[in-house]
């Protein structure tokens, strides 16, 4: 009885330690645009195509108006502070992990912070969009890495998705706002 008994136990344990030793998945959180504020720029996140996230190894979500404002986060705090990003598919709005899209960049492209890259969820796509615009460069994850990240001046796009003239200061920068670069809890957005 002893045996069976430590045989159980024992077999409880092990999978207890297996399934607590797997890397804990993240979710991109819904974007509340009466609340959210790029943790860069300090401007409105919309809910559209343009809305990217991350997740740092603490769990806090930090949410941004446009990717080159996350590429600028991570910049400053470092991609080994990053647990997860997310961006949005610009055809169907649906949340995509960041390493696994496509995207499609020209200068020409207008986007909330002029930085003109769009992503798609595949390569069909974001190939489709080009065609479409008879114009752009498609890219991968790793290719954004060696990217310039150089900013439009004059593609800005307003609050209501309208090309904004005002939106850069004279010298073509973004304006910073008091931003505190305080992120959110991502709590509850786990298990996937």
């Amino acid at each position: 009885m002893k045996k069976y008994l430590f045989i159980v136990i024992s077999m409880m344990v092990t999978f207890l330690l297996l399934t607590g030793c797997g890397k804990e998945k993240y979710t991109a959180v819904p974007v509340n645009e009466a609340t959210d504020k790029c943790a860069i720029c300090n401007m409105q996140v919309k809910d559209e195509g343009f809305a990217v996230q991350l997740t740092s190894k603490e769990g806090k979500n930090y949410k941004f108006d446009d990717i080159g404002c996350m590429n600028e986060w991570i910049g400053k705090n470092g991609i080994d502070k990053v647990e997860a990003q997310f961006v949005r598919d610009y055809n169907t709005k649906d949340w995509i992990d960041y390493q696994k899209a496509q995207y499609v960049y020209d200068a020409s492209f207008k986007t909330p912070m002029a930085y003109g890259i769009y992503s798609f969820k595949d390569k069909q796509s974001a190939q489709k969009f080009m065609d479409e615009q008879k114009k752009g460069k498609l890219m991968t994850a790793a290719e954004l890495k060696n990217h310039t990240w150089e900013r439009a001046k004059g593609k800005m796009m307003d609050m209501n998705g309208h090309h904004d003239n005002n939106a850069h200061t004279e010298s073509g920068d973004k304006m910073k706002m008091g931003n505190d670069n305080k992120g959110t809890d991502n709590k509850g957005t786990h298990g996937q």
